[in-house]
């Protein structure tokens, strides 16, 4: 039975992992952290725990953080690599869900993040959790930087045709949307429900933090250098991320797309790729661990179209993030993880 400690408990990723790790088999919550509701019950703040969890918030100390196996920092970013190497130096392995370790670049990083990099020799060797392409790195990983929610679905969704280098790697498209959450529990005017409810917009015209981490992932992906064009949309739902991808495939080659995904993940336990002429939506995958894609190459073969879903605190933070706490403990990838998307 793993031990779990659980820094910054009162978020949306946070209490998605509670919900999900009070479930697992072999996971046991040993603390929950927060300096702001010290000494208040965690089914106080949520009460769907209530009778599931028995704690309540303390504040983050790395002497009741050492005794875990294994650490979840759901926190802003800037948190975890003030407080990673002395949990890394006492034997417990991190798992990052903000963006501290996901980037190899500093000066994107720096640049992006406005702040700068405390940690720097363990951002060398920290393992960037997506499980279908770092599966084998995560296994030995001390530290791991989960991915954010666009990221997932973009990366999930471009991987198979750049590895197969059937795309032009220098054009691609990226239209996706994402549910409130993905913004955060906290106050703020442009999330409350009055300017949500009935309304879509674009936002981050200017640049999104994810755009370096995703060009940065697939640039390893294809082997050569990546044009992306990324644009984030808000959508009036609390989950969900869907991703319209577009690239122009630099050969004709229609029939080899479909055989790309279909052997990119073959093998993967948490990406669904449907069956011709079908594309998903946000519900097929509401409250699950999958990643669901559809595609079509246009009429003439110039291009291809690729829809990849995902719920943004599951597979796009908290679920894969225990799906690399699975892998880096040895146990089997899919444990506590099992569950299908709620409908309706």
């Amino acid at each position: 039975m793993l031990n779990v400690g659980i820094v910054g408990g009162t978020g949306y990723t946070g209490v998605e992992l509670i919900r999900l790790l009070s479930m697992h088999p072999q996971a046991s919550i040993a603390t929950i952290t927060s300096r702001t509701e010290e000494g208040m019950s965690v089914s106080e703040i949520f009460p769907s725990l209530r009778g599931r969890l028995d704690l309540t918030f303390v504040k983050p100390s790395i002497d009741i953080l050492g005794q875990c196996d294994v650490v979840f920092f759901a926190t802003p970013h800037g948190v975890a690599m003030q407080q990673a190497q002395d949990l890394v130096d006492t034997g417990v392995r991190v798992i990052d869900l903000a963006a501290d370790f996901r980037m190899k670049d500093l000066t994107h990083w720096e640049k992006w993040y406005g702040i700068d990099h405390q940690a720097r020799q363990l951002l060398e060797e920290a393992v960037y959790g997506l499980p279908e392409i770092n599966r084998e790195k995560i296994k030995e990983a001390r530290i791991v930087g989960n991915p954010g929610c666009y990221a997932t679905a973009i990366e999930l969704g471009f991987a198979p045709l750049l590895s197969s280098g059937l795309v032009d790697s220098s054009s691609l498209i990226a239209d996706a949307k994402s549910g409130v959450s993905g913004a955060g529990r906290k106050e703020d005017l442009g999330i409350i429900y009055s300017e949500v409810g009935d309304n879509f917009k674009a936002y981050g015209l200017r640049g999104h933090r994810h755009h370096p981490e995703i060009v940065e992932i697939l640039r390893g992906i294809a082997g050569t250098d990546i044009g992306l064009r990324f644009t984030p949309h808000l959508l009036p739902i609390n989950r969900g991320i869907l991703a319209t991808l577009y690239a122009n495939l630099s050969v004709p080659a229609a029939h080899e797309v479909r055989s790309s995904f279909e052997a990119f993940f073959e093998n993967e336990p948490f990406v669904d790729i449907l069956p011709e002429g079908q594309f998903p939506d946000t519900r097929s995958v509401r409250g699950s661990n999958f990643c669901k894609i559809g595609m079509q190459v246009s009429e003439d073969a110039s291009s291809v179209l690729v829809v990849s879903v995902l719920d943004n605190l599951v597979k796009g933070a908290s679920g894969q993030a225990i799906q690399n706490m699975n892998i880096m403990f040895g146990l089997d990838e899919t444990m506590g993880l099992n569950g299908l998307g709620l409908v309706p």
